[in-house]
């Protein structure tokens, strides 16, 4: 089975996320899983490809930045990306997408309920990076069954704009609430993994946070 991951490059990269770095160890997780795995920093063209299912990757990656962010605003290729997108989902292909790609791909308006979540700016904020606990809930997937809360050296998302119904998998409490980081979902035939950890290598560091990355794999693949 093959894999794409997009990362952040051109007009997705930014200046603090080492997107290189960050897909590089989540093409490690594929690979041990026995994915062929292609990384690619062409997302515009890579996506709008997405359109033709021949050749058509068996698990789409997206870990990207936010050229809006930058004014940097492309219509033409937006459509044609959220073409290839909806059709990959549509064929019933999955897609796990990490971290800071919840800030990305405004041109795409069906990208929020893809996700199940989307960064508000101006809202969603994340606590200075450092050391964090990790909650589990085991009780609620077989991606999380049997594992134990964890620490990590991260950012935490918080205060995202979450769609009704969403149950994490993992979360972290912050202001005494809880706030999901790790959820499964569907869009159409299509099964979803967002994953808000990842925000550079050492995130990878935990051998839990990759496991339940691994699980999430076999789960998508399923």
């Amino acid at each position: 089975m093959r894999a794409l991951i997009l990362s952040g490059a051109g007009r997705y990269a930014d200046p603090w996320h080492p997107f290189a770095e960050t897909s590089d160890r989540l093409a490690a997780i594929l690979r041990a899983e026995g994915l062929d795995v292609e990384v690619s920093g062409d997302v515009d063209e890579r996506m709008a490809a997405l359109a033709n299912p021949d050749g058509a990757p068996d698990l789409l990656v997206v870990n990207i930045g936010d050229p809006a962010r930058a004014g940097d605003v492309a219509p033409e290729a937006e459509a044609r990306g959220r073409e290839g997108l909806l059709a990959h989902l549509g064929r019933g292909a999955p897609l796990l997408a990490s971290h800071v790609s919840a800030t990305s791909l405004r041109g795409i308006p069906e990208w929020e309920q893809i996700l199940g979540a989307i960064w508000v700016r101006g809202t969603s904020f994340h606590p200075d990076y450092g050391r964090a606990r990790i909650r589990v809930h085991p009780d609620r997937h077989s991606i999380v069954s049997g594992l134990a809360d964890f620490e990590v050296d991260d950012e935490r998302y918080t205060d995202l704009r979450v769609a009704p119904g969403v149950l994490p998998l993992a979360s972290h409490e912050h202001a005494g609430r809880e706030h999901p980081l790790i959820w499964t979902r569907r869009y159409g035939p299509a099964r979803i993994v967002y994953d808000a950890l990842g925000h550079d290598a050492a995130s990878y560091d935990s051998a839990t946070h990759r496991e339940i990355l691994a699980r999430a794999v076999r789960w998508l693949l399923t």
